[in-house]
């Protein structure tokens, strides 16, 4: 086994630490309205189109389909999300927001529009659309259950 370069050692470290900055970021802005930066994000996967599978939520979100279940249940008890049965698949489950919901994004949207300007202050415009690129590029390449198909 070869030694590591300080290339290979810090950007694994250097992803934790912008991940977890954000997200303590994230939490605290969102905590006095009563949802997580892992909600928001939930929230938002939704934002994007008609009703979707709790496992293509998963997917989206790139979490397990057990974890985006433990949200969804608090978020459809807090009425922010409908889940209903799915048109073809009875085993399924279908996830949407409900008016609420897209009340509550709107509002924490506005309430975190802070984090993202001080994050996209830290890079230029082309900067932030290379970031963008290359960690789906990672996220894609190491794509657990795809190394596996």
């Amino acid at each position: 086994m070869k030694a590591p370069t300080d290339q290979e050692r810090q950007l694994p470290l250097a992803l934790r630490a912008a991940y977890m900055a954000l997200h303590r970021s994230t939490d605290a802005k969102f905590a006095e309205h009563g949802v997580t930066a892992d909600q928001f994000v939930l929230l938002l996967a939704l934002a994007e189109g008609q009703a979707v599978t709790q496992r293509e939520l998963a997917d989206r979100i790139s979490s397990d389909p057990s974890t985006v279940r433990a949200m969804l249940v608090l978020l459809e008890k807090n009425g922010l999300v409908h889940r209903g049965s799915h048109p073809t698949d009875s085993r399924a489950r279908t996830v949407s927001l409900t008016t609420g919901g897209k009340r509550k994004l709107r509002k924490l949207w506005k309430v975190g529009q802070p984090i993202r300007d001080e994050m996209y202050g830290a890079m230029t415009p082309d900067e932030a659309t290379t970031l963008i690129h290359l960690l789906r590029r990672v996220a894609s390449t190491l794509d657990y259950e795809k190394s596996f198909a």
